[in-house]
């Protein structure tokens, strides 16, 4: 499993979280909102957990959906760089070697540590997971038979990358997929894999399809282009209203 520079392509958006730092098992995490019941778990993207926009989704979720949001930091720190992601200087950043410290051996049991504790520690009844890019393999992660227990009651991913057939084939709960027509990691042949494992599976999904849209943008598009805010703000809106059937 690998980034590519595309995952580095952004458009940061305006607006102030209004979340607070606390700590969730062993990590650092963004946390928003004071639902006591329901809890939504985000896995981040390449960007990490102090990415403006997914700290804004954050909010959002935990307005519109009414639950309480967690983005734990599952990079242990680290942060990209945000000069050579505006200068378009991606050969500067070790791709390789973010991919082979941030692996599915490395961050899943973190993730399995995270989910637990919400459930466990923190007293939630029910828990959501969402994933962008990097974090859609994390979702299916929390999900998978092979955990032996109910980590998660439902999860979304979105244009997610390090998937593989076995993630899918593996899922136990409620599905939600937010998949850009235009996608190097979620291929069309992933795409049609998963539609129908689901089916076997009987599993309940919700399946959205953006077209035109390309990896990436429902979360680090550009709010200034008509096609990619329109399609962020469905993406948002669709994730909401998951949320308010699998939650409450």
């Amino acid at each position: 499993m690998s980034f590519t520079s595309c995952c580095l392509k952004t458009f940061t958006w305006g607006g102030t979280p209004t979340g607070k730092e606390v700590k969730l098992a062993n990590n650092d995490a963004y946390v928003t909102g004071d639902n006591k019941d329901a809890a939504v778990l985000i896995i981040h993207d390449i960007f990490g957990w102090k990415y403006p926009n997914v700290r804004l989704l954050a909010d959002h979720y935990a307005r519109e959906a009414n639950v309480t949001v967690y983005v734990p930091d599952f990079f242990d720190g680290w942060v990209v760089d945000w000069s050579l992601v505006e200068t378009n200087q991606f050969d500067k950043i070790d791709l390789a070697a973010l991919a082979a410290e941030n692996s599915r051996e490395i961050r899943g049991p973190e993730m399995v540590a995270c989910a637990k504790a919400l459930k466990s520690e923190h007293g939630f009844k029910r828990l959501a997971s969402i994933g962008f890019c990097y974090g859609g393999w994390g979702v299916c992660y929390l999900a998978s038979k092979e955990r032996g227990e109910k980590l998660v009651d439902t999860v979304t991913m979105a244009h997610p990358s390090w998937l593989v057939e076995e993630d899918i084939a593996n899922l136990t709960v409620p599905v939600q997929i937010l998949a850009p027509e235009f996608d190097q990691a979620f291929t069309p042949e992933l795409k049609s894999y998963t539609f129908k494992t689901l089916l076997e599976l009987n599993l309940p999904f919700n399946y959205v399809h953006y077209p035109g849209i390309v990896h990436g943008a429902l979360v680090r598009g550009s709010d200034e282009v008509p096609k990619e805010r329109e399609a962020m703000a469905a993406a948002k809106n669709s994730a909401v209203t998951w949320f308010k059937q699998q939650l409450h």
